[in-house]
């Protein structure tokens, strides 16, 4: 391939909105064409750049449900009406996974210039609700788009089984594998919860000096890591402020062309930024509850290997990671697929992460990537990496980026990387789970007093000739029998199963 056709961001832009009256707050759609804008001219080009965008795509925003959101942004931009505009499906490795795409449609000559919008008003639309206050946001849209989508979401989120058990929330899923990797690691819950605060501490560091951050504020170690009445538990072992914060108002953008078309528009150099490589992957395993070991992400570990992979570069070559962070588990499993220290000297973020800098639905990679994009126009000597996570650790993508010309090819490679000796297949739950059997992973969920009110396990069956099973289940809802689980390591602990008929949930009693 020409290194004419090396994909580029050539304009990026973030929005944090800080209005606190709803009525005065931008409606979606003035938010989404401002944000595109201003990526526009952040490339040297503005507003005449739209006239050669072919390729739009836009991130749904919950709460605005026009026929063609889609649409009504790139009537506004002034794009042409024979350019591809579709709206993407959900998941937080959206942004990461369409800049993947379109860098291979700019690689192939199909895509010139591309725009990509994302963001969230849910902010605005809770004070809306709260204050009675009726929005008027844009309706419409050409309805002859509205059904056109990249990327849609094949599965629900969720399983039937877990819908019946009440996991069907990052909150509740993601401290599943937060305990099942403490414990493979062999922490204790003391040096476990100093990990998290000395981890996330730096998030909030970044997070501080970042002028998008939704909370640009500085904390401790301690601060984060330690239950107060104003840092509640809520999964254990996540305090509040270790939780991804979701309604925020946040938008970003970027532009993507090809060195040959960046050239023709007149692009200063120096805002160009080359994706060098990108891969992404999904797990075999799809439902939470069937991951046959709650301590690995192989196909976490696939889109990373793959991105450098086709980057030609190792892990080590990276200077700055942007790893998605909507728990510290999604972090810390980033670092074990990778086999990177979780104290590297390296920044984890060039944001502050979700539970700080803000993560707006399905497009945080939206800011992250701009970000990313920023920082290495200012070091363009350096490489950086941004992933991405949707669902509970399901589906991932990875990219790889740098402000100077990769070398060689920019050709992807043949199939996907392997996932090392990790198992793949699901382990699916046994709907009639009942005798002994242990805990491979545990959360404990809390009110919002911060008192324990409902614990979920997953686990093995054992003897009785049920071997293996995998089971999923809720605690009674004893204060005392969930304070007990919350004391000590649970990983391993064994006790009863058996089906409450009432609720048509498995009950799991540790012993």
């Amino acid at each position: 391939m020409s290194s004419d056709r090396a994909p580029v961001f050539v304009g990026v832009a973030q929005f944090v909105g800080r209005e606190t009256d709803p009525a005065a707050a931008p409606d979606p759609l003035t938010m989404l064409a401002d944000v595109a804008t201003r990526a526009a001219y952040d490339s040297g080009v503005g507003q005449p750049l739209f006239a050669h965008v072919d390729t739009y795509l836009q991130i749904p925003l919950a709460y605005w449900t026009p026929v063609n959101g889609a649409g009504l942004v790139a009537e506004r931009l002034g794009i042409d009406g024979r350019a591809r505009v579709q709206h993407t499906g959900g998941g937080g490795e959206i942004g990461v996974l369409a800049a993947n795409h379109l860098a291979a449609e700019i690689m192939a000559g199909r895509t010139e210039v591309a725009l990509m919008t994302g963001g969230q008003i849910w902010k605005t639309f809770e004070r809306a609700k709260a204050a009675g206050v009726e929005l008027d946001w844009p309706s419409g849209g050409d309805p002859a788009g509205a059904d056109v989508q990249f990327a849609p979401v094949a599965k629900p989120m969720v399983s039937e089984i877990e819908e019946r058990h009440r996991l069907t929330r990052p909150i509740q899923a993601y401290p599943l594998f937060e305990n099942a990797l403490r414990a493979a690691q062999g922490m204790t819950l003391g040096e476990h919860a100093q990990r998290l605060g000395d981890m996330m501490t730096e998030f909030t560091a970044v997070a501080a000096a970042n002028p998008y951050a939704w909370f640009p504020t500085e904390r401790s170690a301690e601060e984060l890591s330690t239950p107060t009445p104003e840092n509640r538990l809520i999964g254990f072992p996540y305090t509040k402020y270790l939780n991804a914060v979701l309604n925020t108002d946040q938008a970003g953008a970027y532009v993507m062309t090809s060195a040959a078309k960046a050239r023709e528009l007149g692009i200063p150099e120096d805002r160009w930024v080359y994706w060098w490589g990108g891969h992404n992957a999904a797990e075999e395993a799809w439902f939470a509850s069937t991951r046959p070991n709650f301590a690995e992400c192989p196909s976490m570990k696939n889109s990373s290997v793959g991105a450098l992979g086709q980057a030609g570069v190792g892990v080590d070559d990276i200077a700055l990671f942007d790893f998605y962070s909507c728990f510290p588990v999604a972090v810390r499993m980033a670092c074990a697929m990778l086999d990177i220290d979780e104290l590297d000297p390296r920044p984890f973020t060039v944001t502050g992460g979700l539970p700080y800098a803000g993560g707006p639905g399905s497009a945080y990679n939206m800011n992250s990537l701009a970000a990313m994009v920023e920082q290495l126009r200012e070091d363009d000597r350096s490489i950086g990496m941004v992933t991405g996570n949707g669902f509970f650790l399901t589906k991932h993508a990875a990219a790889v980026l740098s402000a100077r010309p990769k070398q060689g090819g920019w050709e992807r490679p043949d199939g996907p990387p392997p996932s090392a000796a990790m198992a793949t297949a699901p382990a699916v739950p046994d709907d009639s789970a009942t005798g002994r059997g242990r805990i491979e992973a545990y959360t404990v969920m809390h009110d919002r007093d911060g008192q324990p009110s409902m614990g979920y396990i997953c686990g093995r069956l054992n003897g009785n000739g049920s071997e293996g099973r995998r089971f999923l289940a809720n605690t009674p809802e004893d204060p005392d029998l969930l304070r007990d689980l919350l004391a000590s390591e649970a990983v391993g602990r064994t006790g009863d199963v058996h089906l409450d008929n009432a609720t048509n949930r498995s009950i799991f009693t540790p012993a």
